[in-house]
């Protein structure tokens, strides 16, 4: 299914990013509660909505495995997932892994909250669904909790013809969740469900430091690409970074910041989470980017946020030759598009380096507005 629905949400966050990105780290397990009940007219804060979630859970699955189709056989699934929180609970990052006799299933997903709208955007990759592939994040499911009850919605394709997809969280407990996911093909006059998930809380997520497996040691650069690219980069670093204020302004005004990279392998390696936490003279910046490895093309996807906006950037497509990686999407700056290149290596053993770039003129020339120098300090656990 294309969001492998409640299986497991994740909160990815990368170093060293640019303008776009930024992060906060992960924070012990806070005390379950469900969403707060507000007003339908009142504009809440909800961006602690998800902290029910967070912890690691025992995971049922049922699943329609042909959905809008008239069929009504279901297979049964039981595995596990975890959930982390991100930017202190207003992100999460979920993994999840089951089993049944219809096959293996493995899910993530990325939970960003959007202060100015109060909304919530979740993005998921899975690996035996029905819509999502493991290889790129889908569209964003987008909605809100009211009296307890999340729901979220989207279009997506499906078999050729295009349908409402809605996310529901319910029945929630400090020690239980129900996930459901319907689609309509009606524009919402009536849902098939075809995904259903109860959660059972096995116990809090480990603290960072103890999700520690081993002290990176030092690294050769990668030349050959390919799923191990970023290995070299898992760890928790020293970031200085420079930002060009004002971008394709003819402006030579730089910013500058101190402050952690933390880059931690997720779903079994095939992506990686970073976050960024920097501080500087004008203000923090929090950060991440949740890269996910397409076999097929040998390419990577970088997707992007930020704290302050709590929604993805396009994702950057790239691939390392050499030692270098460069990755490269279109985007609107102000009321122009503009292609965006972000580029990295290793400079040394314990050395990482980032440039982002932004071209107006079909990338002729570039201009470099973000400048970020990674350093492993001794004994930096690897996450």
């Amino acid at each position: 299914m294309r969001k492998f629905a409640q299986f497991v949400l994740v909160s990815l966050a990368a170093g060293s990013l640019a303008p776009r990105i930024s992060a906060g780290p992960a924070q012990s397990k806070p005390e379950p509660v469900s969403p707060a009940t507000a007003p339908a007219t009142a504009r809440r804060d909800g961006s602690h909505d998800f902290d029910f979630s967070i912890g690691r859970w025992r995971t049922h699955i049922m699943r329609r495995l042909h959905p809008l189709s008239g069929s009504n056989d279901w297979a049964d699934y039981d595995g596990r997932s975890i959930v982390r929180p991100i930017w202190s609970g207003r992100a999460s990052l979920g993994e999840t892994e089951a089993d049944g006799p219809a096959g293996h299933l493995e899910a993530l997903s990325l939970r960003l909250y959007n202060p100015e709208s109060h909304q919530w955007s979740l993005s998921y990759a899975s690996a035996g669904g029905t819509t999502s592939t493991p290889t790129s994040l889908t569209v964003p499911t987008v909605g809100e909790f009211k009296d307890g009850r999340g729901e979220f919605y989207d279009t997506e394709p499906y078999n050729g013809r295009n349908i409402l997809v809605r996310n529901t969280w319910s029945d929630i407990t400090p020690a239980s969740i129900r996930f459901e996911q319907a689609f309509s093909e009606d524009g919402g006059r009536t849902w098939e469900t075809n995904w259903i998930a109860v959660d059972k809380l096995i116990d809090a997520p480990e603290s960072p430091a103890s999700q520690s497996a081993a002290t990176p040691g030092p690294a050769s650069p990668s030349t050959a690409g390919g799923p191990h690219a970023f290995d070299f980069e898992f760890g928790v670093w020293n970031t200085h970074l420079k930002r060009l204020v004002h971008p394709l302004s003819k402006s030579t005004t730089w910013v500058e910041y101190d402050g952690t990279t933390t880059v931690r392998k997720v779903w079994n390696g095939r992506a990686n989470l970073v976050e960024l936490e920097v501080n500087g003279p004008k203000g923090p910046i929090e950060a991440l980017s949740l890269r996910l490895y397409n076999p097929e093309s040998r390419q990577w996807s970088l997707n992007f946020a930020n704290s302050a906006g709590g929604t993805l950037a396009a994702p950057s497509i790239g691939e390392f030759h050499n030692g270098r990686g460069e990755f490269y999407d279109q985007e609107k700056f102000g009321a122009r598009t503009i292609l965006v290149r972000f580029v990295i290596t290793q400079s040394g053993p314990r050395t990482c380096h980032f440039e982002q770039a932004y071209s107006d003129d079909g990338g002729k020339t570039w201009e470099v507005n973000w400048v970020a120098d990674d350093t492993l300090p001794p004994g930096g656990a690897s996450p």
